[in-house]
């Protein structure tokens, strides 16, 4: 770390001191956000940590979903995101019409959408899930009712898988998982025979490390990656997911070895919140993040689903 990252990161935790403010960090987000940050991990456990916090304000180091996702569970506090820009591609593939005219098509279905969704499509859901209880959200839904799952195809796909049940999917994807294919599991399998290999869910080589699995794939959500790494008695591991991810790895589990399945895994959206923007939110409080009151109401229903669920 230089001398000017540590001076900036001093100036941040000064100002969230006199802000009165909490700075949550997803796992994706670079180094010296992570490192700043009170709390680093993924979306299920960052909604619960904005729905708990005494902070009278909020600044959320990731995507713009996710902003909106703490302004809803904590309407009373100001929510802060360090640069608006920040969305999210697998987000944007469902509109809340969209949503409402597949309902129509399937009157009567339970509607179960990823996290990564807009306030609007969690407001016209009837669970919201992350990639940690997703699983369980699926099973929660009574076997004798039809799901539409949205908007992850390759997070629905392994579900169908995990859970057995038959799912409507919608074809949504992240453009960065996507782009992590059944050739580059192949190729690590052959070149790294003594690695653990963790995927996530949403990767687009899910199905593949799953029909192809052998004991050292292990299809899991960001943060369950975390905790088997430090449990694990292997020294090496492939990980097929934003690189990101790396950093938090290397310093919860020290003297392991890290590598991504494709360097270039990287989610353009995360990596805009960087430490000079992160302090200008700090000291002017920009940019605010609020959802309106009648969307936020219908939306928290789904929210709160899911931060109870897993």
């Amino acid at each position: 770390m230089t001398a000017a990252v540590s001076t900036l990161q001093e100036e941040v935790r000064a100002l969230a001191r006199e802000r009165n403010a909490v700075i949550l960090a997803h796992n994706y987000q670079v180094p010296e956000v992570q490192d700043v940050a009170d709390y680093v991990g993924d979306s299920l456990g960052l909604s619960r940590r904005a729905a708990a916090t005494d902070a009278g304000v909020i600044v959320f180091c990731g995507v713009h979903f996710m902003a909106e996702t703490a302004a809803i569970l904590a309407p009373e506090k100001t929510v802060l995101i360090p640069d608006l820009d920040a969305g999210c591609s697998l987000a944007a593939s469902i509109t809340a019409e969209q949503l409402r005219a597949w309902k129509a098509e399937h009157p009567g279905a339970v509607v179960v959408s990823y996290v990564n969704t807009s306030a609007e499509v969690k407001a016209e859901s009837d669970y919201c899930c992350t990639s940690g209880n997703a699983r369980q959200v699926i099973d929660a839904v009574p076997a004798d009712r039809e799901i539409l799952f949205l908007p992850d195809l390759f997070l629905g796909l392994w579900l169908e898988r995990e859970t057995g049940r038959k799912l409507n999917i919608w074809m949504g994807e992240c453009h960065v998982h996507a782009g992590i294919r059944p050739a580059d599991i192949e190729r690590w399998h052959e070149e790294a025979p003594d690695a653990e290999l963790l995927v996530h869910p949403e990767c687009g080589c899910a199905s593949q490390a799953m029909a192809f699995a052998t004991e050292r794939t292990q299809i899991l959500s960001t943060e369950s990656m975390i905790t088997f790494a430090r449990q694990s008695p292997k020294e090496r591991f492939l990980v097929a997911t934003e690189v990101g991810i790396l950093h938090r790895l290397s310093r919860e589990a020290p003297g392991k070895r890290f590598e991504p399945v494709r360097a270039d895994a990287v989610c353009r959206y995360m990596k805009m919140i960087t430490l000079h923007k992160l302090r200008d939110s700090l000291r002017h409080g920009r940019h605010q993040v609020t959802v309106e009151p009648e969307i936020a109401a219908r939306a928290r229903r789904a929210i709160e689903r899911m931060v109870a669920i897993g």
